[in-house]
């Protein structure tokens, strides 16, 4: 299957005579060349092995035990931290100790916005506190803070409708969750939004669709020529409380003391490693996650999970004794949070490889049951994908469905390169999302396991495969708030 003509024609049969057809879950349903699926299928006995070592066997629980230690270890990961620095160097040494290939960091110049201390207090018409998250990128308060009437607003259109009630207030979004892209709209540019009529501060509600009082933080952006003001996150009770407050006719005075400062950028490292290939070990495909997170929690969900499931495919392949005709490298990217920095700069240093990437995969949107992979590509690459998922059957119905959603690999995809990202089970991530709550307790040891799984069976066949993957046709950017935000 090494021989050129082979590859050849299978390559063309594949292009000409692939079919997909759509299921209501977006699965591809399709017909490959008759040679391509037996390939495919050909490779079902070492997807067993890798499955049953991590789902049964001997590394069953291994992810979610590496995954603990490092977080209970490191905590929070922020950009520009010491604690994302120390956390870079324990797995470059234990990356080194588990025997992988081209163990390096790449540096990359990163933001370094601290928090420091923060509050917000109601003052009238009664006094509370109010638990509350500054946002990534906002400036503080004067160290007196900042005491101002208060306005609630539900939505953009609202604000403007009051503009001159805006001058001198501090400004209250009680905004519904309709989704996550639609209502991140809020946290990211709702400052700006109500400094162009004059508020002096911001607090947004928390984007979540469930709260049990807590406040969620994230990125926000300033808009240029309009006056930065501190913008932060309440909860989804205090700012329902502070609405029911004002529709009753009384006024409302809040303080907020915000010591958030953006300082100079500072330097980090995207961690590579790798399983270096047999016979093209120049292609490649990469498996990651990121591994910063925001300043809260321990970062185990985002996207502690997602990095170690990518890093870990690794190790249990190695383990194993699988080494691909291609290599199969590990990403875990530094400062995602903050602006996707460290990506952007890896992928753009690294342009001159692009046309021997098979594929690029990441898990950045919960690392709970998998139900298959989000994939952008041309048709026949989905069908392969679905065609190696269903040698992934012991784990459950594994499908697809596009496009991929993954943040740190979009510029790739957007240049051509196939994607694919984690489609798990993932209906609660937005309640722990960016909080306090974003903890080890979160992750489920057999859906890491699973996870885990599904990265090594994957990368793995694609990586070894006798075709390359074909590119697809460039694509314009398309920023997705969810991610970069």
């Amino acid at each position: 299957m090494e021989n050129s003509f082979l590859f050849l024609i299978v390559t063309l049969a594949c292009v000409v005579n692939v079919t997909c057809k759509l299921n209501k879950k977006q699965s591809a349903e399709c017909e490959l060349p008759e040679n391509l699926m037996k390939e495919i299928d050909s490779y079902a006995p070492v997807v067993k092995t890798i499955v049953e070592a991590a789902v049964n066997g001997t590394y069953k629980g291994a992810t979610w035990q590496e995954l603990a230690y490092f977080v209970d270890k490191f905590g929070s990961r922020i950009s520009g931290s010491k604690a994302l620095e120390d956390s870079i160097d324990y797995v470059l040494e234990r990356s080194h100790k588990l025997k992988l290939d081209n163990v390096h960091g790449e540096t990359v110049k990163v933001p370094n916005w601290i928090r420091g201390k923060e509050s917000a207090s109601l003052m009238k018409p009664r006094v509370k506190h109010l638990a509350m998250l500054g946002l990534g990128y906002s400036v503080g308060t004067p160290p007196e803070g900042i005491t101002a009437k208060a306005i609630v607003v539900k939505s953009f259109a609202e604000l403007k409708q009051r503009a001159a009630e805006v001058p001198g207030c501090i400004v209250v979004y009680n905004q519904k969750f309709v989704s996550y892209n639609e209502t991140v709209q809020y946290r990211s540019h709702g400052a700006s939004e109500a400094a162009k009529l004059g508020a002096v501060a911001v607090l947004i509600r928390s984007v979540t669709p469930f709260s049990l009082y807590t406040p969620h933080t994230g990125m926000m952006s300033y808009a240029s020529n309009v006056k930065q003001i501190p913008a932060a996150c309440i909860t989804v009770e205090d700012a329902a409380l502070l609405n029911r407050i004002a529709d009753r006719g009384d006024d409302l005075q809040i303080n907020i003391k915000m010591e958030a400062k953006n300082y100079p950028d500072v330097e980090s490292r995207n961690i590579i490693s790798e399983v270096t290939g047999t016979v093209l070990p120049e292609k490649v495909v990469v498996v990651s996650g990121h591994i910063d997170s925001w300043d809260v929690g321990q970062g185990a969900m985002d996207d502690g999970g997602g990095a170690f499931i990518s890093w870990n495919a690794l190790i249990l392949l190695r383990k194993l004794g699988l080494q691909a005709r291609r290599t199969i490298r590990s990403i875990m990217w530094t400062c995602e949070e903050l602006g996707i920095v460290g990506a952007t700069q890896y992928i753009r240093s690294h342009k001159s490889e692009e046309s021997n990437l098979q594929l690029v995969m990441e898990s950045d949107m919960g690392t709970f049951t998998p139900l298959g992979l989000e994939v952008t590509g041309t048709e026949l690459v989905k069908c392969i994908l679905q065609r190696v998922l269903r040698l992934l059957k012991p784990m459950g119905e594994l499908g697809i469905r596009s496009p991929h959603g993954g943040p740190d690999i979009e510029e790739w995809v957007n240049s051509g390169v196939p994607g694919a990202s984690l489609w798990n089970k993932n209906d609660r991530y937005f309640w722990y999302h960016h909080t306090n709550a974003d903890t080890i307790a979160v992750e489920s040891p057999h859906a890491l396991d699973k996870g885990t799984a599904l990265f090594a069976a994957v990368s793995y066949v694609i990586a070894d495969l006798s075709i390359d993957l074909p590119h697809h046709g460039k694509k314009s950017h398309s920023k997705h708030p969810i991610y970069h935000q």
